[in-house]
């Protein structure tokens, strides 16, 4: 099994948050794991879940919610260099052996245009030695609340 170090890096400064647990309970409240006091914070906002080289977050129905490079999600994978917003807290995700780079304000991800890839690359470029179709992405067809549970709290 991988060990991999998972932090979060305050976007503005400040401390690097620690992702130790396979499990993190992010919120306010005084018994969450990593606890963000602020009042745009709820109380039990967000988990975070650290599995070999990857983290996955999952809001909790938060009143502000969780962001996940600008864009709100219910759930997410977190890559490295990913930014993360959880209520009005904006952080850098961090995935590695070694201590995280220094965050910088002005970091953009720059678009390369292919043809530009191509004169770098010098040339043609194959998709590869084997020309196998491509796979359509299907969705993913499990619900996030599954019928039985709805069941259980239409009775309520």
């Amino acid at each position: 099994m991988i060990h991999v170090r998972a932090q979060l890096v305050p976007v503005d400064g400040g401390q690097p948050l620690e992702i130790a647990k396979d499990v993190t309970l992010v919120g306010r409240k005084e018994d969450c794991d990593l606890r963000l006091e602020h009042k745009s914070v709820s109380k039990l906002h967000c988990v975070i879940v650290k599995t070999d080289g990857l983290l996955l977050v999952r809001d909790l129905g938060s009143t502000n919610g969780t962001r996940v490079n600008g864009q709100r999600v219910r759930r997410a994978a977190l890559l490295p260099n990913d930014k993360v917003t959880i209520a009005g807290f904006q952080f850098k995700v961090f995935l590695g052996p070694a201590s995280p780079p220094p965050v910088s304000q002005d970091e953009n991800t720059q678009h390369i245009d292919a043809k530009d890839i191509a004169n770098i690359a010098g040339g043609e470029l194959a998709d590869s030695v084997v020309d196998e179709p491509i796979l359509k992405i299907q969705a993913n067809l499990l619900p996030d609340v599954y019928p039985e549970e709805q069941q259980k709290h239409k009775k309520k």
